[in-house]
């Protein structure tokens, strides 16, 4: 059964990485992530989100009873017990977003060294600041937890290589973000989670670190589009969860970045373009 079988109301575009358009669309293709994995499943099974997906998205898509079960994963279920602080919700919210914080902050100090999947266990042993693999990690803890969670991607489609992934988590009758790398937990005004429909159309509500940072306006920038992908964790199976070393593609990006961008940040690989050619 494909996505479309479940909701096929919703047209092609909808479906997977050519929500993003073009360039994110062509960037995407070229995720360092193995062929085959469990990542690269995911980006191509996201629903892109607006004001006509959004009423099944937030209805319907999710279950709302975490599909874990318990045994399943008994290391996982350790790491996730050794995170909480207490029983509440609310609780283990913030405290999976702090421990994924912390092992963001645990990066590979060269670019040869990065890695990229792998189980949850794996990402968690090594630690790893690749949003995609954190949101993933997170995902499969509050599950553990018994918190319904899924994937959601984002990008700053007007601007190049500004894309982000995140979690969203239920409790409390709601959906809300969570984002894994800087352990943000986002909420309305009043408290309450708010979810990445809500704050794509309050982005004042998404905190900016710096009164008027670049960092702050990045963040704000990147919900301005977004795909969910569920992801239920389970048994391990072979092959879905290989781990990659990086690209050329991706070192290209990555050694631009560490130089700060030099000419301003633009695609270098032409995936804004008609005809573009391919870089592995």
């Amino acid at each position: 059964m494909t996505v479309r079988d479940v909701h096929p109301r919703l047209p092609p575009e909808y479906f997977g990485p050519r929500w993003f358009g073009r360039a994110y669309s062509r960037m995407m293709a070229r995720d360092p992530h193995a062929a085959g994995s469990i990542d690269r499943r995911l980006l191509r099974s996201m629903i892109g989100l607006d004001e006509r997906s959004a009423p099944y998205l937030y209805r319907e898509y999710t279950s709302l009873v975490s599909p874990y079960r318990p045994g399943t994963r008994p290391r996982l279920e350790r790491l996730a017990q050794g995170m909480v602080e207490g029983g509440l919700p609310e609780a283990k919210v913030r405290a999976v977003a702090r421990a994924s914080r912390r092992l963001a902050e645990r990066t590979a100090p060269a670019l040869e060294d990065l890695r990229f999947g792998g189980t949850e266990e794996e990402i968690v042993a090594r630690g790893s600041d690749w949003c995609t693999d954190l949101a993933r990690v997170d995902c499969a803890l509050y599950q553990v937890l018994g918190l319904p969670a899924r994937l959601v991607y984002l990008a700053d489609t007007g601007a190049a290589y500004r894309g982000h992934a995140v979690c969203e988590v239920y409790r409390g009758g709601s959906w809300g973000a969570v984002d894994p790398v800087g352990g943000s937990v986002y909420r309305a005004p009043n408290g309450s989670p708010a979810s990445t429909w809500e704050l794509m159309r309050h982005p004042k509500w998404i905190p900016v670190p710096r009164l008027g940072s670049e960092e702050g306006r990045t963040r704000r920038d990147q919900f301005g589009r977004a795909a969910v992908a569920n992801y239920a964790v389970g048994p391990l199976r072979a092959g879905r969860y290989r781990v990659s070393r990086i690209t050329p593609y991706y070192r290209s990006i990555l050694r631009r970045s560490e130089r700060g961008w030099p000419g301003g940040l633009r695609w270098i690989h032409g995936e804004d373009r008609s005809g573009a050619g391919r870089t592995g």
